[in-house]
């Protein structure tokens, strides 16, 4: 299982209405989702979960906009290996307008 969670750093809180995209290590979207009011997405309708290579696109810039803001980043793109399909593999995301980090969350 794949799932994500953004928070807005600058706002100290989550991001709501945020697309992330899910892609296998051939850059084919295996799905798409947008994240709920508390700035998270449980299910991106994967259908095979397997082991390999998976990125994540998370559309930064309309958010940003639709706040007011500019932003340096339009897209933060995280790429992650996933060995052990029966783990959960929970990839968080911290946004400003000018940074973004993440790490392995659980």
């Amino acid at each position: 299982m794949i799932s994500s969670h953004i928070l807005d750093t600058t706002l100290g809180k989550p991001a709501s209405n945020v697309k992330i995209e899910l892609f296998n290590d051939i850059g084919h979207s295996l799905g798409s989702a947008v994240t709920n009011s508390d700035g998270r997405v449980m299910d991106f309708g994967l259908t095979e979960f397997k082991a390999g290579a998976y990125s994540l696109e998370f559309s930064t810039a309309p958010y940003f906009k639709a706040l007011g803001m500019d932003t340096f980043f339009p897209k933060a793109v995280i790429h992650f290996y996933v060995q052990d399909t029966s783990q959960h593999f929970h990839i968080p995301l911290l946004i400003s307008p000018f940074a973004y980090s993440t790490y392995r969350g659980s």
